[in-house]
């Protein structure tokens, strides 16, 4: 399914809200603009207009992966995501698939840290279990890129900005594999192939991986707090 950079973004945007502020769910158009914009766990950061993303909410529409909404009693519409049902994922292949796209291609133990307030995973073992299972699909819906110098781990990218035909040689040769075939040779471009990282890059990636964990610590401190009754 070739899905552009701002359907992308508008369809991240949904489907990280109804999991991190499902209180706040469905979301108004403001609100979508926000998110959709929002300076922290975006890569990249975006300035999209609020006409921008009407559009784009409607093409979303045709394509049946996001539904809008009137509640009773409320005049402005809201706008959910119809991931789940159209793309039938369950609750943590659609956290996983919600992080990479909205922050790109990751680690398992990236995912598994930054997608906590979506999804518990008890190690990147088990992020990759449902990574593995995303690309074993007909059609998948990630896929592996390899390592980067200096990394211990695979990084993984979602393919929903891909069309059809990019992904066609993978599902053959899977399809080539089951029925006992010799599947055929992969040209170059089809091969994993490590992504360049610079020393810098890969600090920063991990300087981010250590934010994030700040971020939750900090976030389940407060909760505990709160339940104490601990006031500043």
């Amino acid at each position: 399914m070739a899905l552009s950079d701002i359907e992308l973004r508008v369809l991240g945007a949904l489907m990280e809200k109804e999991r991190t502020t499902p209180e706040g769910y469905p979301l108004s158009a403001q609100a979508l603009l926000s998110a959709c914009n929002q300076l922290t766990s975006r890569d990249p950061v975006t300035t999209y207009h609020l006409q921008d993303v009407l559009a784009t909410v409607q093409r979303l529409q045709d394509k049946g992966l996001v539904a809008v909404v009137q509640t009773t009693g409320e005049r402005v519409p809201k706008h959910r995501h119809r991931v789940a049902e159209a793309l039938s994922v369950n609750a943590s292949e659609a956290a996983v698939m919600a992080v990479l796209i909205l922050r790109g291609p990751q680690t398992a133990g990236e995912l598994r840290t930054r997608s906590e307030r979506y999804q518990h995973f008890a190690d990147p073992a088990a992020v990759e279990n449902v990574l593995r299972r995303l690309e074993e699909r007909q059609v998948p819906l990630v896929r592996n890129l390899g390592r980067g110098p200096g990394q211990s781990q695979d990084r993984w990218e979602h393919t929903l900005g891909f069309d059809e035909e990019r992904l066609k040689p993978r599902v053959r040769a899977r399809d080539d594999a089951s029925s006992g075939a010799e599947p055929e040779a992969r040209s170059a471009a089809e091969e994993r192939v490590p992504v360049a990282t610079s020393p810098t890059t890969t600090l920063a990636a991990r300087v981010e991986e250590l934010e994030a964990t700040v971020e939750d610590l900090r976030r389940r401190l407060s909760d505990l707090e709160s339940n104490l009754g601990i006031i500043e």
